[in-house]
């Protein structure tokens, strides 16, 4: 104990912050795993105000610690910390988002914009964040992307198009409706952040609705258990080929921390190979893969958007699925210019706006 936080002395060691066990620079620790004592104990305690000086034996070592920080972070007080999870990224369905997924302009998406901040946390919470007013120019896109993270490059390049091709590669390519999917479950890592950006609108079809993977598994979780547990213990393998890649990849349809949690899913049932399970175990598969695209069907989980001319959806790829509907006569004169971003870096623009602000 320490006054009356109850903390183990290993534990208050290893977190000290001082220039002899962290960098002052970086704040990396010094001091690796095989520094620490597991014989280590406190001797003595002390109070100055708000914080706390402890020292260790059988180093001898002193550290301060403030009273606020070790009562909200102590083993046992701070909890699991994953912020990519639902507890920190509550699930929504259409009802949630009646006005569509948040906006904002993209002059205030500049680095000194003042809605940024708001609008990037918007992302990060929601998995959707739809840009309006992005310049028509090809490789607008990429400008986007950079302004909050780094652009992550595939086998279809920095930036791919999205419209209807004589020979596609990729049923994206087609004017055929497209399911609700996340896009390149064959690769490992999965893209975390996709964008879609307008250049031309089509009247006749191709409009674009989006889904809380958090909420749909939530759904299955609810109704039918045994199918959440199929989804969530049951690695799935994904597949992608042309004349230039072979890209292989498996996981669980839906992703769990160590507490339960969602956190990811996986869902692509135009790459998905067929299970490889044992015998006993394929009905069951393949029925909680029916409940979990039955439930991507329900309307009251989609919202719609249309995109039009200067319009740049962004959403959470490892979260939200997207789907589109069928062009009018299977062709439509509607371009798009897509990109892939990574997830940590929406995340660590998110953290170093919210430290400004402190």
């Amino acid at each position: 104990m320490v006054g009356d936080i109850d903390v183990a002395p290993l534990w208050l060691r290893d977190a000290c912050t001082c220039v002899e066990c962290r960098d002052e620079f970086s704040g990396q620790r010094l001091r690796g795993a095989l520094s620490l004592d597991p014989e280590t104990e406190i001797v003595q305690w002390s109070e100055d105000g708000d914080f706390i000086e402890v020292r260790f034996a059988p180093d001898g070592h002193l550290s301060r610690f403030s009273r606020a920080w070790l009562a909200e972070n102590a083993p046992g007080n701070g909890g699991l910390v994953d912020d990519r999870s639902e507890r920190h990224r509550p699930p929504w369905i259409a009802a949630d988002l009646v006005g569509g997924p948040a906006e904002v302009d993209w002059r205030d998406l500049h680095p000194d914009g003042e809605a940024r901040g708001a609008a990037l946390s918007a992302l990060l919470r929601t998995g959707v964040l739809l840009v309006r007013g992005v310049p028509t120019d090809p490789g607008s896109v990429l400008r986007v992307a950079r302004s909050f993270a780094h652009v992550r490059t595939t086998n279809y390049g920095d930036l791919f198009d999205v419209r209807v091709e004589p020979q596609p590669v990729n049923l994206a390519f087609t004017g055929r409706a497209i399911a609700p999917h996340t896009d390149n479950p064959y690769r490992d890592p999965i893209p975390g952040i996709q964008l879609l950006h307008c250049l031309v609108s089509s009247p006749g079809g191709g409009h674009n609705s989006f889904i809380d993977g958090f909420a749909a598994a939530g759904v299955v979780r609810a109704e039918d258990p045994q199918a959440f547990a199929t989804l969530v213990s049951t690695s799935l393998t994904f597949r992608y080929e042309d004349a230039d890649s072979v890209l292989q990849a498996s996981g669980p349809i839906v992703t769990i921390n160590s507490v339960g949690e969602v956190r990811s899913i996986r869902w692509n049932d135009r790459s998905i190979l067929p299970p490889a399970v044992p015998r006993h175990e394929v009905d069951e598969v393949y029925r909680a893969l029916r409940v979990f695209a039955g439930v991507l069907e329900r309307p009251e989980l989609a919202v719609h958007v249309t995109l039009r001319p200067g319009d740049c959806i962004v959403f959470d790829n490892t979260r939200v699925l997207h789907a589109r509907t069928a062009f009018e006569g299977g062709s439509g004169a509607r371009h798009l210019q897509g990109c892939y971003a990574d997830l940590d870096g929406l995340a660590s623009t998110v953290a170093v706006l919210e430290r400004k602000r402190r």
